[in-house]
Parts: structure tokens; C-alpha cells; sequence
């Protein structure tokens, strides 16, 4: 199966500017705008969290004291494009307030710590689950595997798993260690692509062989 997934997933081409906290990791970006940029991708689309993200980097430095130096009104109204602004906006207030409180203007120092220790700390901060979490590790180059509602799918339909931790534990079987951040954005833009929700490209997929989705279909 990884010699068809990673065939598979080698025709599609990954553009930095539809991962928002890739881009801001391969730009040089601190962690914590990283954090920033994925916690305005929940339940929205890269493309609007990154237009919302960069619209606060023209505004602020994104730290936490950066945050905290606009009101709650103020960073909605800045934070608009990702949508659910105000509710995010007092999330990111939070979020900057705890890590302020708890280790200063950054978060830098999670470069230097294991990945479960690292995952620990980040999703003992507000709104930070283990999918937030994990994104900033594989962007980081640790040892995690981010399942996104895309990915999720995808482990579905092949029959691969159908939660969180045991699709994660899945692809990082089959992906190699140095592929896990690869693996992770390839699946995403497969399942944007390809293995959509609605109408999904059966025709165009060369997953068939080993997809349960197709075969329930009535394909063979």
C-alpha cells in the first residue's frame, strides 16, 4: 500500500500559500504565530485564516503581547476574514494571555523538547487540542502526524482507521519519519482534490485497488 499512496501522492503539486502554518514556518515564523495561524484555520479554510493572519501581521507584531495590545473589538474586526471572528478573537486573547503568563513572549523553547512532552504543554493552553498541537509539531519537524477532517476521511474510505489516534498512528507506519510533514499536506490537498466528501474523483484516483469506499460503490 505505501508504494501506491506515495505514487498516488506524488502527482499532486503542494502550494505553501493553501497551508497557512506551513507558509509561516518555511517564512521563518516564530511558534507562536504559527499557533496563531492554525487556530484561525478551525472550522475554516486556509485561505480565509491566512488572508485573517497576515491582515493582523500588517497590524501587530504577532506575539502574545502583540495580541494583548488590541482590544477584543479591535482584533475581531482585524481577524474578520477567517470568519466566527469574535469568538476567535476572544479565543486568541486567551491563548495569548495564558502563554504570556506562563512562559513569556514566546514559545520558541518547544523547538528543543520531545514530542510528547511538546504536545503536553501546548494543549494544556486554551483552545489548543491534539490536532492544533500536532500541527505545530510536524511543522516543527518532530515525530507527529496531524489528522485533519480531509485526512480523516481518506482513513476512512481505505479502510485504514476511523479515529483520530489510530489514523495517526496508521499514516505514521506508513509514511516515513522524514516524510510524516509531506504525507500530512499531500493527504490534505488529496482529499481537496480527489477524495472530496461530496462527489469525490473515483476516476481520477489511483487508490482504487485498495479503496473500500470504491468497492461498496459497486466498483470492482
Amino acid at each position: 500500500m505505501r508504494d501506491l499512496i506515495i505514487m498516488e501522492l506524488s502527482r499532486l503539486g503542494l502550494d505553501p500559500e493553501k497551508f497557512v502554518a506551513w507558509k509561516v514556518m518555511l517564512s521563518g515564523g516564530t511558534i507562536f504565530e504559527a499557533l496563531v495561524a492554525t487556530v484561525l484555520t478551525q472550522n475554516t479554510s486556509d485561505v480565509n485564516a491566512g488572508r485573517a493572519f497576515y491582515a493582523l501581521k500588517k497590524r501587530i507584531e504577532v506575539s502574545p503581547s502583540g495580541i494583548l495590545s488590541l482590544s477584543e473589538d479591535e482584533l475581531a474586526e482585524v481577524i474578520r476574514p477567517a470568519g466566527m471572528h469574535v469568538r476567535r478573537a476572544r479565543q486568541l486573547i486567551e491563548l495569548a494571555k495564558a502563554v504570556l503568563e506562563r512562559f513569556g513572549n514566546d514559545l520558541e523553547f518547544i523547538r528543543s523538547m520531545d514530542a510528547d512532552e511538546a504536545r503536553r504543554l501546548l494543549m494544556s493552553l486554551p483552545g489548543i487540542g491534539p490536532k492544533t498541537a500536532d500541527v505545530i509539531l510536524v511543522n516543527l519537524g518532530k515525530p507527529v502526524f496531524p489528522i485533519d477532517t480531509h485526512i480523516l476521511r481518506i482513513s476512512k474510505r481505505i479502510g485504514l482507521a476511523s479515529t483520530y489516534d489510530s489514523a495517526s498512528k496508521a499514516w505514521m507506519s506508513i509514511f516515513k519519519p522524514n516524510e510524516y510533514l509531506w504525507g500530512h499536506l499531500s493527504l490534505i490537498e488529496f482529499g481537496r482534490r480527489i477524495c472530496r466528501a461530496r462527489s469525490p474523483k473515483c476516476n481520477q484516483c489511483g487508490l482504487q485497488s485498495v479503496c473500500k469506499y470504491y468497492k461498496e460503490q459497486g466498483n470492482h
